[in-house]
């Protein structure tokens, strides 16, 4: 594997309906969840009133792109047809857009159909955690509507990946991992992409941290970084906590991933974010 320190030409740049968003510095993406029983916020966003309040806010604190996600990918969570997914998401897909139509939507979806509706009611990106695994029609899909898509690496599902968390090098392979899925899409003309470790999905806290710790090897890829640690377990476990109370380990983690080279931050909490790319961005 090539050293982590060697300069890699990163595309710095996404198009969005024909608009360009910067990523030379960092981004914000705050996270809409529209289900029941997704492990932070499950339940508070699911009807458009309250989904647009909640989209109002994260706007109001500076958040450049709102990820919507209608399937809960959790570990362990429960599996829902795509139906419901749909019925969950596109009111509120309809409802942002028109109530919001400056704002930036990314779609949490690994299902091709569910992302093509969102976007042809709107939508800006797709967010896949499975890369093309768990809809092998997705990276045709994505190709045709010709959109950003971020690919997080993960293996399994959110129902079995808990099981799968042995690697020969974990570095190493999710970079090959991502090496593999780009070139696929390249062969299809996909432009925009954005690369996402993937943290806590088939990973082991420790391997998480790991992750963390050597997030610039990404850059190897060539496209922009994307770090979802928000919350999650591998911050509330280390802390001894919950994910009620991880912010203050969510922002310690947010600003490692800024200084390890992530382009965008997924967060629940956007000001908290703001005010770390900001403090950032004075050494940085």
């Amino acid at each position: 594997m090539a050293d982590k320190n060697t300069v890699f030409q990163q595309k710095l740049s996404l198009n969005l309906r024909g608009i360009l968003m910067d990523l030379s510095k960092p981004r914000i993406m705050g996270i809409l969840n529209l289900t029941p029983d997704s492990f932070y916020d499950g339940g508070r966003n699911n009807d458009s009133r309250s989904a647009l309040n909640k989209a109002e806010l994260m706007l109001t604190e500076s958040a450049d792109i709102l990820d919507l996600g209608a399937y809960s990918s959790r570990p362990g969570a429960d599996h829902i047809s795509e139906v419901e997914e749909l019925e969950r998401l596109i009111p509120i897909v309809k409802a942002i857009v028109k109530e919001f139509p400056d704002a930036v939507l990314s779609i949490d979806t690994f299902r091709s159909e569910v992302a093509k509706a969102a976007i042809n009611e709107g939508a800006h990106i797709i967010n896949d955690i499975s890369a093309g695994e768990m809809d092998k029609a997705m990276f045709e899909t994505v190709a045709a509507l010709r959109v950003p898509y971020i690919l997080m690496h993960m293996r399994g599902t959110p129902q079995t990946m808990t099981g799968l968390t042995e690697y020969n090098d974990l570095i190493t392979d999710v970079c090959y991992y991502f090496a593999a899925k780009i070139d696929q899409l390249k062969q299809l003309d996909v432009k925009d992409l954005i690369v996402d470790p993937g943290f806590g999905f088939a990973k082991t806290p420790e391997q998480s941290f790991e992750l963390l710790k050597n997030l610039d090897y990404l850059k190897i890829t060539g496209h922009p970084i994307l770090a979802g640690l928000s919350r999650k377990s591998m911050i509330y476990k280390t802390l001894g906590t919950d994910a009620d109370n991880a912010l203050n380990g969510t922002i310690a983690a947010n600003t490692i991933a800024l200084m390890k080279g992530a382009n965008i931050l997924r967060v629940h909490d956007v000001k908290a974010a703001k005010e770390a790319i900001m403090i950032f961005e004075k050494v940085g």
